[in-house]
């Protein structure tokens, strides 16, 4: 769930982050594999991108992160930026790396909303969603280059013809995981199982899990009803949603109850 950008490219062989059987098939990267090059792909971010310098802004995106990471569960090097831009927008790399785009906080209207939006998309850190997405954007990428001229010799992806060169090459750099996590999109499946932890983790972190409902239903109205943003490009529909949402709703009431902490709706954003 994250805006499909070609921003980065990682000088990243196929064959060399993720071994290759004789049969040319890329296997799923070890969480320590994808970790690492997401760790990589951040921190070209970070030199690419505008920094807010909005300092309330950055101050919510950041303790609303703590929260959802320690609700999680997770074990991640958890790190997160606030990024100026219009875009409607908000992702999680593998291994906990995460970035909110200005443009969608006045959307969001409240911390817990924010909060929402976080939980979901560190769900598909912790469920590992990116791993096997990457897996098979990659393989569809090899057989392309083997359909244009690649062979694998002793491991190493080989190009034989200017039309394999082109397949391997994006602005100059072979496809790695920056570009595949920036053009890839999850399954609905995944996106529902996004929804489900989002929503838990929000509870557990002290946020009102009802808010979550109420911001999709903003989302959705999001550009005056017309195209949805890019940020809900491959979700399930607002019906399906709000359904599903409205059914885990009195289980995370509970874990909202038995929170340590209770934020509430938190701070309005303004």
């Amino acid at each position: 769930m994250m805006r499909r950008l070609q921003l980065l490219l990682l000088p990243l062989m196929i064959a060399s982050l993720a071994a290759c059987s004789g049969k040319g098939i890329v296997k799923e990267p070890s969480d320590e594999e994808i970790n690492a090059e997401a760790a990589k792909a951040y921190t070209e971010v970070k030199a690419k991108s505008k920094v807010s310098t909005n300092k309330d802004w950055t101050a919510m995106v950041q303790r609303v992160s703590d929260r959802i990471a320690k609700a999680s569960g997770e074990n991640f090097k958890w790190e997160t930026i606030l990024i100026e831009s219009d875009e409607v927008n908000a992702w999680c790399m593998p291994g906990g790396k995460m970035a909110v785009y200005t443009g969608i906080m006045p959307v969001l209207k409240t911390e817990a909303a924010l909060a929402a939006v976080m939980g979901h998309e560190v769900a598909h850190a912790t469920r590992r969603h990116g791993k096997q997405q990457y897996a098979q954007s990659m393989n569809t990428n090899l057989a392309g280059m083997i359909a244009g001229g690649a062979v694998i010799v002793g491991g190493q992806l080989l190009c034989k013809s200017e039309m394999c060169k082109k397949v391997t090459t994006i602005g100059g750099a072979a496809g790695g995981l920056a570009a595949t996590f920036f053009t890839m999109k999850f399954s609905r499946q995944d996106e529902s199982e996004a929804d489900k932890y989002g929503q838990m983790y929000m509870a557990k972190a002290g946020y009102e899990p009802a808010e979550s409902i109420k911001l999709w239903e903003r989302m959705g109205a999001a550009n005056g009803g017309k195209k949805p943003p890019e940020f809900m490009s491959t979700h399930p529909s607002d019906t399906t949603r709000q359904h599903n949402l409205t059914s885990w709703l009195p289980e995370n009431e509970a874990l909202y109850q038995k929170a340590p902490n209770h934020y509430g709706l938190g701070e309005a954003i303004r």
